[in-house]
């Protein structure tokens, strides 16, 4: 009986090992087959594929450029564009701007995004970006929600203070100025925007750049998606060699120039 026993065991002991290479083989041919499908679909599918992602153009000077040559190039490239098509476009102003100044100085152009900082003596602030359908109205929210969460961010950069230790203190008591300095700019409607996007066609970039107030336009026709590059304009300030402003104020020594606070 145990004899008996022990060859049912041994039949059972193969069989089992059959069927456990008979089930390996069959999901690796499945995988097999699943993978030649995947590989023919993407060989044939005529979906089409967005080759944009990755590729962020910069519009705009960089840093150690100087600025006539900058302004020389983009006007040599306005001036080469072949006529007829719209192209974006980056628009630099010569001073900052107040919301209810910018409809006349636009006029008959459409404005996509609109660039502001608060300009603080000697204080790299914010620069914020704002995406506006009109002039007259979508500056002007824009700089209220700005306030709104400069507000915030004094907050909580002053909370931040009262538990730190003495030296992170000081930077987060500056910081906490710095951000309610610039929110009552923004509430103010300040003078702070300094370059705009718009998209026009080559003969019309030319006639906008004789407009008083425009500093440059730098055309833009490798842009194809909006929402896929990156604009840094020309500060009004900044003269000679590209770069940011000076970052030597501290807390409420800094107070907003007259354009920005007037």
């Amino acid at each position: 009986m145990r004899f008996f026993r022990d060859r049912v065991l041994a039949r059972l002991g193969r069989g089992a090992r059959r069927l456990t290479r008979s089930w390996t083989a069959l999901v690796t041919l499945v995988l097999v087959v699943g993978l030649i499908v995947v590989a023919y679909r993407a060989g044939t599918r005529t979906a089409p594929v967005d080759d944009t992602v990755g590729n962020v153009p910069r519009v705009g000077p960089v840093d150690g450029q100087r600025i006539d040559a900058y302004r020389a190039d983009a006007s040599r490239e306005l001036a080469g564009l072949p006529a007829g098509t719209a192209v974006w476009a980056l628009v630099g102003l010569t001073e900052y701007q107040r919301p209810g100044s910018l409809p006349a100085l636009f006029a008959g152009y459409p404005v996509n995004r609109v660039v502001m900082r608060v300009p603080l003596p000697d204080a790299q602030t914010q620069l914020v970006t704002l995406v506006v359908d009109r002039l007259d109205v979508d500056v002007a929210a824009g700089m209220h929600r700005t306030a709104a969460a400069k507000d915030r961010a004094a907050s909580e950069a002053a909370s931040a203070a009262a538990t730190a230790d003495a030296e992170l203190a000081r930077v987060y008591t500056a910081d906490a100025a710095m951000e309610r300095q610039e929110a009552a700019a923004y509430r103010a409607l300040c003078a702070c925007v300094y370059a705009a996007v718009v998209r026009a066609t080559p003969e019309q970039l030319r006639t906008l750049a004789q407009r008083p107030g425009i500093r440059v336009i730098d055309p833009a026709p490798e842009v194809n998606r909006l929402d896929r590059a990156t604009f840094v304009p020309l500060l009004p300030e900044q003269s000679g060699t590209v770069g940011p402003p000076s970052d030597t104020a501290v807390g409420p020594s800094a107070t907003p120039s007259p354009s920005a606070a007037g």
